[in-house]
């Protein structure tokens, strides 16, 4: 019996030793299979994918003002981002969260984003002006538009009469040079005449002179 226990030994110990250096040389062969291949150990094991990082859900900055839990499918989130609560403060404020909602649930969700901007502008002037609020506001660009329109008219009136006088003004310089050019060509037709005259009495004189002297050459 005792020999029996010692053989079992034996074999189990030679057989633990046998997967241990099959292990080994099994361990040596990949090491040396990376080596060749130009990859070490260590950039195998930072070549493999990142773990994501944690999904941390916030509430949305109408949520947590209200202090209520924010759903997945609230109406308020996209427009009122946690990192914005001014935003909806304003917004609450004046309008009510239940009159926000209740305005976003009643138009289509292309218009919802344009709906709350303008609803934030609006309080945004009510808390300005508590008495005439996005009204006084508009009032004010109305009064610039028309002040605009006034300067706008009396410059083109400006621009018209600067028009007229260049104009005018070139037609007075038209006026002038067709005056000196009909006085240039009468002075020139006037000295023609002047000279054609003195080539005649030049032309008598020579005529005089050679009968004076015509008896003295006889």
């Amino acid at each position: 019996m005792t020999m029996e226990c010692s053989d079992y030994k034996t074999t189990t110990i030679s057989s633990l030793t046998a997967s241990s250096i099959n292990s080994s040389s099994s361990f040596s062969n990949t090491v040396s299979a990376t080596t060749t291949s130009g990859l070490s150990p260590r950039s195998i094991l930072s070549n493999t994918p990142p773990s994501p990082p944690p999904i941390i859900l916030s509430p949305c900055a109408s949520c947590r003002i209200l202090r209520r839990r924010c759903v997945e499918k609230c109406v308020l989130a996209p427009y009122f981002p946690p990192t914005d609560p001014l935003k909806f403060t304003i917004a609450h404020r004046v309008f009510g969260a239940s009159n926000i909602i209740k305005m976003l649930q009643e138009i289509p969700e292309e218009q919802r984003a344009d709906a709350v901007n303008s609803m934030v502008y609006e309080a945004n002037a009510r808390i300005r002006d508590p008495v005439y609020g996005c009204a006084g506001a508009i009032f004010q660009l109305q009064k610039q538009i028309s002040e605009l329109q006034a300067e706008f008219a009396k410059a083109q009136a400006e621009i018209l009469n600067l028009k007229c006088q260049n104009s005018n003004l070139l037609a007075l310089v038209c006026m002038e040079v067709s005056e000196y050019q009909e006085n240039s060509s009468s002075l020139l037709s006037s000295d023609h005449i002047t000279d054609s005259g003195n080539n005649t009495s030049m032309f008598l004189e020579d005529n005089s002179l050679y009968a004076a002297w015509e008896p003295l050459w006889t």
